[in-house]
């Protein structure tokens, strides 16, 4: 592709996919009936949608994921965070909105209408739909976890029409109607069961790790029982038909030259000048530059501009001495002459280059251990025995103290909080949590901030920003934020 082309794609996706998509009319030379003619056009448009989806994993992932758990808290500086681990979200002060998830719907929409008639084969076009669908099922489970039943757009911003924009909310079961169908969609047209030489893009490995904690979530949230928990544990399986393994070493899956690694099944790609840092920074900054990492020796922070967050005792204490998960989770008692630092976070540290941090790990989506656990889980609320999946996360965790720490099958609820607490243990970082005790149903026992709150599920989802509300009036407020 020559540079003009790539330039004239990067045009494109951008004036289609705005984030101001509700308020502009798109104005462009380029148009859908001139573009959309060979392969090397879509594959601009599908990249733009990898790059839409990184701008989300930098903070709002974390964010929508993790944020509202008992995972982390005020650390030095500072309090830009409290409204999510305290739970005092408003209408005011809602955290991020969904403009940014519909952009990247928008571009999938654009995909999914147009790819069928480029000039390509038929494997290369069902690839490109495959991940279009993948993408587009994504970004509806996070618009589902985190709002509930959310507006459904299925075409293409190309050109503003009020009664195709401006859109009610579809009911939560519409929503995941139509994620299961673009699962459906997506396995069906992937070539093959193997990765597209990165691990940047969705393929059918991750494609079915997505359907599993799809239907994990519809059944234990939705009224899906065991016919979503079969599917659930299904998807598990095909899975681990993939190449795909544990990692020996826990620490070896955070090593930043170690991106993509044999556990990974999908992680959003970020690089050094590319783009922002991730929300890890917001844990390291408040650590002076002279500062060094007693586990690798390398230097924790280059700034002294304050660190907003840290993790909780009440999770550092969950972590064994012997748990190999627990130094590159985080590091703590740091010091610095007189100076005693809060915990720090390691799973996102970055890189350093020329005495400059850069936070740009990857945000991994998916890993195997992920998997693993999503499959005990489901073979546990069907009745069946958990203990192979939870041996072979604990195996790795505890290494020549793993007898010690063998799981025996016990009840259904007992066997639950096992699996919960394993989840914290190895996934602790990396987006899952809250939406983890959601699942479970324990966020209002788990939670310090909510164990007031107990009957307000309301809570569980989050309120709709005003400026949405404003762009975005037949919205309306989630129910119960807005009395």
């Amino acid at each position: 592709m020559n540079k003009y082309k790539s330039l004239l794609i990067c045009l494109f996706v951008v004036l289609c996919s705005c984030a101001d998509l509700l308020d502009q009319k798109p104005v462009s030379s380029i148009t859908n009936e001139s573009f959309w003619t060979s392969e090397e056009d879509a594959m601009g448009v599908l990249t733009g949608a990898y790059i839409q989806l990184r701008n989300q994993t930098l903070d709002n992932l974390f964010i929508w994921g993790e944020a509202r758990s008992e995972v982390m808290t005020t650390a030095i500086s500072g309090a830009m965070y409290e409204r999510y681990y305290r739970n005092t979200l408003s209408a005011e002060l809602p955290g991020p909105d969904w403009s940014g998830l519909y952009t990247t719907i928008n571009t999938s929409n654009l995909l999914i209408k147009y790819v069928p008639r480029i000039d390509a084969t038929e494997t290369a076009k069902n690839n490109i739909l495959a991940q279009a669908h993948t993408m587009r099922a994504f970004l509806y489970f996070i618009l589902a976890k985190t709002w509930g039943g959310v507006p459904l757009r299925t075409e293409p911003t190309e050109g503003y029409n009020a009664e195709t924009v401006q859109k009610t909310r579809a009911t939560v079961e519409e929503v995941f109607k139509l994620i299961k169908e673009d699962l459906d969609k997506a396995l069906f047209l992937y070539n093959d069961n193997t990765f597209f030489g990165t691990k940047n893009r969705w393929s059918k490995p991750a494609t079915n790790a997505l359907k599993a904690d799809v239907y994990l979530w519809t059944a234990k949230r939705y009224g899906g029982g065991n016919a979503d928990l079969t599917i659930a544990l299904e998807a598990c399986n095909e899975v681990q038909k993939a190449d795909i393994v544990l990692l020996e070493s826990f620490a070896d899956l955070f090593e930043y030259e170690n991106k993509c690694n044999a556990e990974v099944l999908m992680a959003v790609a970020l690089d050094v000048y590319e783009s922002g840092g991730n929300y890890f920074a917001h844990n390291y900054s408040g650590i002076h530059g002279g500062t060094v990492d007693p586990i690798n020796g390398e230097v924790i922070g280059t700034t002294t501009n304050g660190m907003a967050w840290t993790v909780t005792e009440l999770v550092k204490s969950q972590f064994s001495t012997d748990d190999s998960r627990k130094d590159p989770s985080f590091a703590d008692g740091l010091t610095e002459g007189e100076v005693v630092y809060p915990g720090l976070v390691r799973k996102g540290r970055g890189t350093v280059l020329n005495g400059v941090r850069y936070f740009t790990s990857d945000y991994v989506l998916y890993r195997y251990a992920d998997v693993v656990l999503m499959k005990a889980e489901a073979k546990n609320a069907l009745g069946q025995d958990p203990s192979e999946e939870m041996n072979m996360i604990r195996k790795r965790a505890y290494g020549e103290a793993f007898e010690n720490h063998r799981f025996v099958s016990g009840t259904k609820e007992t066997n639950d909080d096992a699996i919960l607490k394993e989840r914290l243990l190895e996934l602790v970082f990396e987006g899952k949590r809250w939406w983890d005790l959601v699942r479970f149903g324990k966020a209002f026992d788990i939670v310090p901030s909510l164990m007031d709150k107990k009957g307000q599920d309301y809570m569980l989802l989050w309120p709709v920003s005003v400026s949405t509300l404003t762009r975005e009036p037949q919205v309306g407020q989630t129910p119960g934020w807005g009395d």
